[in-house]
């Protein structure tokens, strides 16, 4: 067997064994290590493999411990954790729904408004979802509403926090577009490589997020119009005062704005931001009386838990990729893309198809960790936009994350629900929802400018 079908072998055992391995629920950060090192030492023993390969992992992780955008996941995370264990979230949702309860489809909007914020304060859908199900769908359900328009609209306003910025997503796709925006510079011939930052990504997915929301509200109220039973007012308003009102928004959108604002206009790093966010989030949380010693020390504990997954992830797929490319799986990915029909729109289709469909089975962070290292280098080389690219990744994640029968919004809110909710108007729900998507999607890829515009703009 000549060394390219052996190479070849060794890589369909290595991708066998990672989907195996994440098919046994085992954590993935150990399925990917565990099967990169079982297949490695494989190698070493029928003599494919040059160990060599494996002495650049330690850099791999001091580079990690080193990388300051990366900081910024924790203290996000943190403040996100706090922003939902705090009760702000259930504040914010009853003074929205007091503003719009008189309006057919009022709570909806009121749902997905706060949502929208939720999701940018969090960037994790789990999270959002949840609390959006245990908060808002009851109250829905009480006033009349059709389960599957308060399903659909529970499930996509959770999403939202995969391109809403601030979010977790668009810290990672910016850290791993980055290094393979300098790489794709580096292979051609460029020593003084421009660079991408989370900055960047933040900025060009703002315009996207705010018209999904856009297109959403203006969905509900095209249906409470058309169907009123479907979306009731209220027959008695909910009573709130002028300063209940001040004091449940006031805090939220603040934090937020003191966030992302001081990204967009470059006073402030991702990393530095994210750090006035949890600060901001805890103070918010102790004016409002809901932070004590114990709550403080849950969400320091869940903090940790969730950064603890996403860093032995990022260890994981580091050990993997190294792996991969030891067995020349970057070259092979880079004659299939290039070679494929339609050039690098064919490419790029082939691309967002393989990571809507990976979407349904692991978890965005996987993908990222991943797959965006292995293709990412290959695409920009073609001369797609970093930018561009890294909306329309978060968007097609957002996607099949919405997308029935096995996208995780879904599982989440069926969690949550009460047993009169049916999984079927949960999926019935989503579906106009993901047409939504799927037309801001095809909008960016049509008109980039939505996604480059305002980075251009800010950061000439």
């Amino acid at each position: 067997m000549s060394p390219d079908s052996q190479h070849l072998l060794m890589l369909g055992l290595l991708l066998l064994g990672l989907l195996a391995g994440l098919s046994t629920g085992f954590p993935v950060a150990f399925v990917l290590g565990g099967v990169a090192l079982l297949v490695a030492g494989l190698g070493v023993l029928l003599g494919n493999f040059d160990p060599s390969f494996l002495e650049a992992f330690p850099s791999r992780i001091f580079g990690t411990m080193t990388n300051e955008t990366l900081v910024a996941v924790p203290l996000f995370v943190f403040m996100g954790i706090m922003l939902e264990k705090s009760r702000i979230a259930e504040s914010l949702l009853e003074a929205v729904a007091s503003l719009f309860g008189q309006l057919r489809g009022g709570l909806v909007v009121a749902v997905l408004l706060v949502g929208a914020i939720l999701a940018a304060s969090t960037g994790i859908v789990g999270a959002t979802v949840v609390a959006m199900g245990l908060i808002s769908l009851p109250t829905m359900l009480r006033h009349g509403y059709d389960p599957k328009l308060a399903c659909g609209a529970i499930c996509a306003s959770g999403t939202l926090g995969q391109i809403i910025p601030p979010s977790l997503i668009l810290v990672l796709l910016g850290d791993q577009l980055g290094n393979a925006y300098q790489q794709a510079q580096l292979k051609q011939g460029i020593y003084a490589p421009e660079t991408v930052s989370v900055g960047d990504l933040f900025a060009g997915a703002l315009i996207p997020g705010l018209g999904l929301v856009v297109l959403y509200v203006l969905y509900v109220l095209w249906v409470a119009w058309r169907q009123p039973e479907r979306a009731p007012a209220l027959r008695e308003p909910i009573p709130r005062s002028t300063a209940q009102l001040i004091r449940a928004i006031v805090p939220a959108l603040a934090l937020i704005l003191a966030v992302l604002g001081s990204i967009l206009f470059g006073i402030a790093t991702p990393t530095e931001a994210a750090a006035v966010g949890a600060v901001g989030a805890a103070i918010f949380a102790g004016i409002g009386g809901q932070l004590s010693w114990a709550r403080l020390r849950e969400v320091a504990m869940d903090t940790a838990r969730v950064n603890a997954m996403i860093f032995a992830i990022l260890i994981g797929a580091a050990l993997f990729s190294l792996v991969f490319r030891g067995y020349g799986g970057d070259d092979l990915v880079h004659e299939a893309l290039t070679g494929m029909p339609g050039g690098k729109v064919g490419a790029l289709l082939i691309v967002m198809l393989v990571m809507f469909v990976l979407g349904f089975v692991i978890d965005f962070i996987e993908i990222v960790f991943v797959v965006v290292p292995i293709v990412a280098p290959v695409l920009l080389a073609m001369g797609i936009s970093p930018v561009w690219l890294g909306v329309m990744m978060a968007i097609n994640l957002q996607t099949s994350f919405l997308t029935p029968p096995f996208g995780f919004a879904l599982f989440y809110l069926r969690g949550v629900a009460p047993p009169e909710v049916r999984t079927m108007d949960i999926y019935r729900g989503v579906l106009p929802f993901i047409a939504l998507q799927l037309l801001m999607l095809a909008a960016v890829a049509t008109f980039p400018q939505i996604a480059t515009w305002l980075p251009e703009q800010l950061y000439k």
